[in-house]
């Protein structure tokens, strides 16, 4: 059996995953501090100054006025926390678009070298001889 995980692990596809995994880790703390740090700000300003990541509505329980969602979580309070939610969906977007132009720069390289492979010359065979040289060959023959 271990034998059969050795093999598993060591197989390309395994790998690329792995290493998949670790750059999607590393962009998601990227794009989540993009959202949080740079356009949960620009919203928040046009939403006259309101702190979006701390927006919710308290459905239960005591929270002091002005609390931010985590201390209202703290708390034990039933929170609706649609700032938070609205968060994740831009963050979702973000990384959608993202994939989404690497998917397609993807495709126009495969599409690129897929035409370069049809527009290449195939080997030509080499040319037989030509009417003229056998003519002259076999008037070479006939003086022998």
């Amino acid at each position: 059996m271990l034998q059969e995980f050795r093999d598993f692990i060591a197989k390309g596809n395994v790998m690329d995953m792995a290493v998949g995994i670790i750059i999607g880790a590393a962009f998601t703390a990227i794009v989540k501090s993009m959202v949080g740090d740079l356009i949960n700000p620009i919203i928040g300003l046009f939403m006259g100054g309101v702190d979006f990541t701390n927006s919710y509505i308290v459905l239960s329980g005591e929270v002091a006025a002005g609390a931010s969602l985590e201390a209202a979580r703290e708390a034990g309070a039933a929170v609706f926390a649609h700032g938070a939610f609205i968060m994740a969906v831009i963050n979702f977007l973000i990384i959608a678009f993202v994939v989404f132009m690497l998917v397609r720069y993807v495709n126009k390289v495969k599409d690129a070298a897929a035409k370069k492979e049809e527009e290449a010359p195939l080997e030509e065979a080499p040319a037989g001889p030509t009417e003229l040289d056998i003519l002259m060959e076999i008037r070479d023959s006939m003086k022998k």
